[in-house]
């Protein structure tokens, strides 16, 4: 089985997905001739021709305007917006024209379109490229959300997503396509080429929406991430010591809410983390359905560690980055707290 990055893996999972079906069409800034700015689309043009794989203008409503016309028609588009910062101008298109059409059409029409698109940060990539705009889509009736954290599941959801008869967000860490990030940005990253997760079967497979993954066994508190943010929830608990269950959450929409209960019934705490800013974010859907769910079993309220209120600094970014000294901090708080 080979070992891929996250970047070899997504480039795969095109490569099968277009391979299997010649529906499917790539194409976005520089997704052809060059590859993409993070080189995911490398190869595909030359392998496929540039009907199958082509640049487009810069226009995110363009690209996506003209994708989901696509999919209407009965293609499979699979588009890249460079950076997930970039896709406001492309919002009205994915609120009000592909969550819609299925249910506009009464079933008449499906829109099946990916949106892929670099999220977080971790790069220096300032305040305009380095955003985690996840809650703006889980936000959305008839939008799908995913956010892997390893080669693996990054293939396999991809191509579940191709798949989809709906439209799917795809959200790909920056910060984790070329090694596990732990948070700790003083330390060598590791190479995807020694972790485990980085075996990735190099033919078609799926891994299913809406199913969460234990990333750690734990009996003291759960702890609910998504991309970069398992491998800091990992850090954080293994600096701790603190016996932590880990739940890599993998699709925000739909969301594998009996793997949460059974998780926070078992342990009675609860920690949500994410990267994206704190009010609104993501982690206040999580604590409420926590909240809802599990009240009878919690002995702490349930806490949220996340990015803060403010645009993503470059100079600061370790001071803004929810890291594990910080993550360290809230599990020794909530383990006191009564």
């Amino acid at each position: 089985m080979a070992r891929m990055t996250m970047i070899e893996a997504i480039r795969s999972a095109m490569d099968v997905s277009m391979g299997r079906d010649d529906d499917v069409v790539v194409f976005g800034e520089d997704v052809g001739f060059f590859g993409g700015v993070f080189r995911c689309t490398h190869g595909l043009q030359q392998k496929y021709g540039m009907s199958r794989c082509f640049d487009a203008p810069i226009s995110e409503a363009g690209i996506v305007g003209t994708a989901i016309g696509m999919a209407a028609y009965g293609l499979k588009p699979c588009v890249e917006i460079q950076f997930a910062d970039y896709m406001y101008p492309a919002y009205d298109q994915i609120v009000s024209e592909a969550a819609r059409l299925r249910y506009r059409s009464a079933g008449d029409f499906t829109c099946p379109m990916v949106i892929r698109m670099p999220t977080g940060g971790g790069i220096f990539g300032g305040q305009t490229h380095s955003q985690s705009p996840e809650a703006l889509f889980t936000h959305v009736s008839g939008l799908k959300t995913i956010v892997p954290s390893n080669p693996y599941d990054a293939k396999g959801l991809l191509i579940a997503a191709i798949e989809d008869p709906d439209p799917v967000i795809f959200l790909e860490p920056k910060r984790l396509y070329n090694g596990p990030f732990d948070g700790h940005h003083d330390r060598p990253v590791t190479a995807w080429s020694k972790h485990e997760l980085a075996e990735v079967p190099e033919g078609h497979y799926t891994v299913p929406l809406g199913k969460a993954v234990t990333r750690r066994e734990g009996s003291a508190v759960t702890i609910l991430a998504y991309g970069t943010m398992v491998h800091v929830a990992l850090a954080a608990a293994e600096d701790t010591g603190i016996d932590a269950e880990i739940i890599d959450l993998r699709t925000l929409v739909p969301l594998d809410l009996e793997a949460i209960i059974a998780s926070v019934q078992k342990t009675g705490r609860c920690i949500v983390l994410h990267e994206a800013t704190l009010t609104s974010g993501f982690g206040g859907e999580l604590a409420a359905l926590v909240q809802e769910h599990c009240f009878y079993h919690l002995e702490a309220p349930v806490m949220r560690v996340t990015g803060w209120d403010t645009p993503y600094p470059h100079a600061q970014e370790w001071d803004y980055f929810p890291g594990p000294a910080r993550l360290g901090q809230a599990l020794l708080d909530i383990m006191e707290a009564r």
